[in-house]
């Protein structure tokens, strides 16, 4: 089934308002679930992911009532061992809420979407190994069964994923000699993340330390309840401010944080690298479009942003090289074969790279129906360049509930306005 995207006949022009980071929305629930008191959340994300980890975490004794846009989190006295939860295709509950059976009162068991094997797990359910877990399988499906009495230390490569670390971060205060974690590869993507992880887990009373580059210290000791409100969501920001640089438009989103660690937060700097204008105040940014050229980036620190980039560098003129990151091959598909696959069907040249990808823009692009992926981003990424290139549409608009629900619909809006 085809669904057409929006094509812009004049610059699009408005404000969009973005629901909650998914990643602090998510981070911020096991935080809850793990904390010796009640919790109340502002801000959360309402999407498939955030879902997700809102069931899981009940079917682990957590107790979790929404009211008027806020999420009150009642964690139990200890987490109960739960059968047959479902990770879907989130990363961050695939690797969030397996670590948690560490300190649960029996087994779990987790399952996925079809997909959901093929996403990078191992390094996350050896550390748990390490920890004194037994774990079933190295991929979903697979139970954790609690150890008597955890271990302390685990030495993991999270060159795939940086959430193989966080997730182990968020539980290790509740070990009973805390945690020592060793990252053993060559590289790290996504590093903001982690440092999110850590700021979130000091607010709430974790003593947290990195030792260096590669090692990470969280000591024993309580996790305190407490009311929290989430930021937007900078990445889900991203694809509406680059509708006013693709359209030479002027796009506003309220509520930028003047400071914030979500790695979104650096596509202000990417896009105006390419030629935008980018207005920061101290409660918004404001992107207006101009001439948009090719540029060199690394995106190892904001690997989400990669598919809004490769649609920008497929509009602007010149050469893109988008680096650093290797690891979105195991993201909800292998972004990089996709995105070159489909940029190749619109008639535009692109190639992959050991660690990213390489696109020549301004060339002619013909309408197409794109191949979603059942992936949000491959969405977005679509939609971006159907606002230049009349008669794109995509398999699949479903897919964005992963992140954000009311995409489509708000996608429309801001261009028909």
């Amino acid at each position: 089934m085809s669904h057409p995207l929006p094509f812009a006949p004049a610059p699009v022009e408005g404000e969009q308002i973005v629901p909650g980071s998914k990643s602090e929305t998510n981070r911020a629930l096991v935080l809850a679930a793990l904390a010796d008191g009640p919790s109340e959340l502002s801000g959360t994300l309402e999407s498939r992911d955030s879902a997700l980890m809102i069931g899981a975490l009940r079917k682990m004794g957590v107790r979790i009532e929404e009211s008027g846009g806020v999420l009150k989190v009642t964690p139990p006295e200890r987490l109960h061992g739960a059968q047959e939860i479902d990770c879907g295709l989130a990363g961050t509950v695939m690797r969030f809420v397996p670590p948690l059976g560490l300190v649960a009162d029996g087994p779990s068991s987790f399952f996925g979407d079809p997909h959901a094997s093929e996403r990078p797990m191992r390094p996350l359910l050896d550390g748990l190994r390490q920890l004194g877990a037994q774990v079933s399988a190295d991929e979903l499906p697979f139970t954790v069964t609690p150890p008597v009495t955890p271990h302390s230390t685990a030495n993991i490569d999270a060159s795939s994923s940086s959430q193989f670390v966080s997730g182990l971060l968020l539980v290790g205060a509740r070990l009973p000699t805390g945690l020592t974690l060793r990252h053993t590869g060559d590289r790290l993507p996504s590093r903001p993340h982690i440092e999110m992880t850590m700021s979130m887990l000091r607010e709430v009373g974790v003593s947290v330390a990195e030792q260096d580059s590669t090692t990470w210290q969280v000591s024993p000791g309580r996790i305190a309840a407490r009311n929290a409100t989430i930021e937007p969501d900078l990445t889900n920001a991203a694809v509406f401010l680059a509708a006013a640089a693709v359209t030479g438009g002027r796009v506003t989103v309220p509520g930028w944080p003047s400071r914030s660690l979500q790695p979104g937060g650096l596509f202000l700097d990417i896009v105006e690298r390419m030629g935008a204008t980018v207005q920061r105040s101290a409660h918004s940014v404001t992107v207006a479009g101009g001439s948009l050229s090719g540029i060199d980036v690394d995106l190892t620190s904001a690997s989400e942003l990669t598919p809004v980039v490769a649609a920008l560098g497929a509009l602007a003129e010149g050469p893109t090289v988008i680096r650093g990151v290797a690891h979105i091959r195991g993201h909800e598909t292998d972004r990089l074969a996709a995105l070159v696959a489909e940029l190749r069907r619109l008639g535009g040249e692109a190639e992959e790279t050991d660690d990213g990808l390489r696109i020549v823009g301004g060339g002619d692009l013909r309408p197409a129906v794109l191949n979603s992926y059942a992936d949000h981003r491959m969405v977005h990424f679509a939609a971006l360049l159907a606002l230049r290139v009349r008669g794109i549409g995509v398999t699949d608009l479903e897919c964005v509930s992963k992140t954000m629900p009311t995409f489509a619909r708000d996608w429309a809006g801001l261009v028909g306005r």
